[in-house]
């Protein structure tokens, strides 16, 4: 038996065992990694730049990008680092830092999907109500409670996981630092607080699945008694895309984290955290731009006006000499 801090390294999933495999997982992990701080960050550079965009929902449009970032940017590059030079080590601390950020921006996540659930059901059932419910004021406070339950939760779990004593060895089954993977490498009976912790994060989860099930039920109601047909598929288009991004999402932790180890397989334990962890972030400002014609709007202007600041700095006139100060 040793504990978990006596440990210098773990050892993580190799994704592939042949070179050419390796460097394919890094080339697609290189992809969905560069899409999604190329999408994440033109929405959060249209939200801030864009006054039509600045409305409770681009407000939590905003820190769910943040949020996307964050997860893509604590699991993908240690992966790519590992495909690219055929390791599949990471350090104590490296771990603890890479569960505990995970879990942080996870759980932020999830909360502010929920938030942007009682929007749309405010927006579409309550719309008279919408400035009252969802000022400024409400909106900071409802995203500081998304981000401080995330940071307890990922706190809390990551204290009480790293103190557990290990004996099964340091190989985790995952290619980046999860619970699950480490639960297992511990004693007999040592880790029965964090299935207890585990347990109240999933009741508190599975309560939020329940409100959000419960929103869309009361948005579908109200959207079907709406006469036009343009404006039952207008608010169908938005809220499907988020149905679904929250399903995916609810979907494939819920089952990772809960299913029985007799269902367990290396495998689907990699395509289970491949869908909860780097799709959605992918997914998320794809759906959310195609979906709202003020953010593509925000974007197109946004795009344009960067490549028309471009252009007259190439091509500078005398109407623009500030480009260069050589020409001042």
């Amino acid at each position: 038996m040793c504990n978990s801090s006596s440990m210098a390294q773990f050892l993580l999933l190799a994704l592939a065992d042949r070179r050419e495999l390796q460097l394919l997982h890094f080339w697609l992990f290189l992809a969905i990694s560069l899409a999604a701080l190329l999408a994440n960050g033109l929405i959060l550079s249209a939200v801030a730049c864009d006054h039509h965009l600045h409305t409770p929902m681009g407000f939590f449009l905003l820190n769910l990008s943040l949020t996307d970032l964050g997860c893509i940017c604590t699991t993908v590059p240690k992966a790519m680092h590992n495909s690219l030079w055929g390791t599949t080590t990471i350090s104590y601390k490296g771990c603890a830092a890479q569960l505990f950020f995970f879990f942080f921006f996870l759980g932020a996540e999830f909360s502010l999907l929920t938030i942007m659930c009682y929007d749309r059901y405010v927006a579409i059932c309550k719309p008279l109500h919408y400035g009252t419910l969802l000022g400024s004021r409400a909106c900071a406070h409802m995203a500081a409670a998304a981000w401080a339950t995330g940071f307890i939760n990922s706190l809390l779990h990551t204290a009480n996981t790293f103190s557990l004593p290990l004996c099964q060895g340091n190989a985790l089954g995952q290619f980046f630092c999860e619970i699950p993977p480490i639960l297992k490498l511990s004693c007999s009976h040592s880790y029965v607080r964090e299935l207890g912790l585990i347990g109240v994060s999933a009741s508190l989860g599975l309560g939020c699945f329940v409100f959000i099930v419960f929103s869309y039920v009361q948005i579908f109601r109200a959207v079907l008694r709406i006469p036009s047909q343009q404006g039952q598929h207008k608010a169908f288009s938005t809220c499907l895309p988020h149905l679904a991004v929250v399903s995916l999402f609810i979907s494939t932790s819920f089952f990772a984290y809960l299913k029985p180890p007799s269902v367990s397989s290396p495998s689907l334990d990699l395509a289970l955290s491949v869908l909860y962890s780097v799709v959605p972030p992918a997914l998320n400002p794809l759906i959310y731009s195609l979906r709202n014609q003020e953010l593509k709007d925000a974007l197109r202007k946004l795009m344009t006006g960067c490549f028309s600041g471009v252009t007259t700095c190439l091509i500078p006139s005398a109407e623009h000499s500030l480009c260069n100060p050589l020409l001042a």
